[in-house]
Parts: structure tokens; C-alpha cells; sequence
């Protein structure tokens, strides 16, 4: 299945105003920490989903915002809380591989688990395109599943990816299907096309990003063990995901 159908078919179980799948707690809020402090910059969240990130950054103080999205269903979910809550924010249905954008015209572009359903030669476009999208010194901030995570646990709630055996090389640039679990008792369909850190690092390269990127690798913390035990618990001491921010020169 193709991402843009997998979200048309699921996008009401991804609608939600507070944090509910296990990476709005593991993997989101450090994606806001790298964003920094966002008063008053114009913001393009690529890949943005029902609008989850796009909310949460204006609601931080972020001036003009644009959430860009593959699937239709999720780009009307999103305007749909739009007009609920009011706070501005334009939502059009895109591709990250071809964003309809003025070059050099936001301060902040992210892409909050998106790059995991790309090749890398995609991702390299995609990086490319969000890199014309930002002015000079503007900053690139990005999620995705930790390379690792799938070939340290076997297949299991409450997040995982089924590589059907391939190893880190030969699973290269293969879509391999998952799921991630909800705090609420749902359960959504994610993908992983599989990247190394070599990969990523090349990605940045070739997309004509020139410094070195911060990078954070995101697990289960101690605060999310208090609050969830049980939910949190399988995976303690694992790596989840990756984040990354870097600037444009």
C-alpha cells in the first residue's frame, strides 16, 4: 500500500488535540525543543498529517504557518480543526518532493516522520526542496525511526516494523510495513523504507545542506515510565527515533 492511501484509509484514528500515539511522547516533543524558540517565524511543516505539529508550533508563537500533506483525507482533517480552532494556519494537499513554494520564504521547515516512507534518492529531493524553501540561516528540523530500532526487538506492541528478516544493508531502500500504538487503545499503520546513518548523512550532502547537523537519538525517558509504565515499558533502553536539525547557510 501506498502512503497516501494508507492515510486516506486510517486519518480519523490520527485526529487528536493532546499527545496520544507513543512518538507524540518519544519523538515529537524533541522535534519543538530543536525547533527552539519560534515567536513571530513563518513555519512550513512538510508532510504535516492532520495538523498536529503545525498546531502545536503556532500555538508557540509561530507567525505565518503551512502545513503541506500527501494524503487528501488528512489535509481535510486538518482544515477541519482549522475552522474549529481558528488559528490560522493554511493547510494544502502536496507533495514534499515538489513543494509548490517561494524559494527562500520561511524562517523554520520540518518534517516530522516523513522521510521514513521515502527512498533515499526521495529523500534527497525532499531535503533539496525544504532547503529552497528556507531563507539563510534558517533551520531544517526532522524525525524519523531510529535505523536500529527494527534489528534490536522482534516484531511486538507497542511500536514496531517487520523487516521479514533482512539485515541493515540488504533491507536498504525496502518498504517494510509497522504499527504504532495509542494511549487510547488504537493501533495505526506506519512504514519504514529503511535508511542507514550513512544514507541520511548523504542525503544532507547531496540536498547542498553544507553544516554539520544536531542530532538527537530519542528513547523512552523516565518521566514517560512514570506516567506510563505499562505502555512505555517494552521498550525502555531502546532507540526510537532520530532527530535532526540543521541550518542553511
Amino acid at each position: 500500500m501506498d502512503p497516501e492511501q494508507l492515510y486516506d484509509e486510517q486519518a480519523g484514528r490520527w485526529r487528536r488535540r493532546e499527545p496520544n500515539s507513543l512518538s507524540d511522547f518519544t519523538g515529537r516533543p524533541a522535534v519543538f525543543e530543536l525547533c527552539g524558540d519560534v515567536s513571530g517565524l513563518e513555519v512550513l511543516d512538510v508532510g504535516c498529517g492532520e495538523g498536529y505539529c503545525a498546531r502545536e508550533l503556532k500555538g508557540r508563537g509561530a507567525g505565518r504557518t503551512l502545513g503541506i500533506e500527501l494524503s487528501s483525507e488528512m489535509v481535510e482533517l486538518a482544515r477541519t480543526q482549522e475552522r474549529e480552532l481558528g488559528q490560522g494556519i493554511e493547510y494544502r494537499q502536496g507533495d514534499v518532493r515538489q513543494l509548490d513554494v517561494e524559494a527562500s520564504s520561511f524562517d523554520l521547515v520540518i518534517a516530522v516522520f516523513v522521510f521514513n516512507y521515502l527512498s533515499a534518492d526521495d529523500t534527497t529531493q525532499a531535503l533539496r526542496q525544504m532547503r529552497r524553501a528556507l531563507r539563510p540561516g534558517g533551520a531544517a528540523v526532522f524525525a524519523v525511526p531510529h535505523p536500529a530500532f527494527p534489528f534490536m526487538r522482534d516484531p511486538a506492541p507497542p511500536f514496531f516494523f517487520d523487516f521479514s528478516g533482512r539485515g541493515y544493508f540488504s533491507a536498504r531502500d525496502v518498504r517494510n510495513e509497522g504499527e504504532i500504538h495509542c494511549l487510547d487503545g488504537t493501533q495505526l499503520g506506519v512504514q519504514m523504507v529503511h535508511k542507514t546513518f550513512e544514507d541520511y548523512f548523504g542525503c544532507l550532502r547531496d540536498a547542498g545542506f553544507q553544516s554539520l547537523p544536531e542530532l538527537r537519538e530519542l528513547r523512552v525517558r523516565p518521566e514517560h515510565l512514570d506516567q506510563h509504565p505499562d505502555f512505555m515499558g517494552p521498550l525502555v533502553d531502546l532507540p526510537l527515533h532520530l532527530a535532526f536539525r540543521i541550518l542553511k547557510e
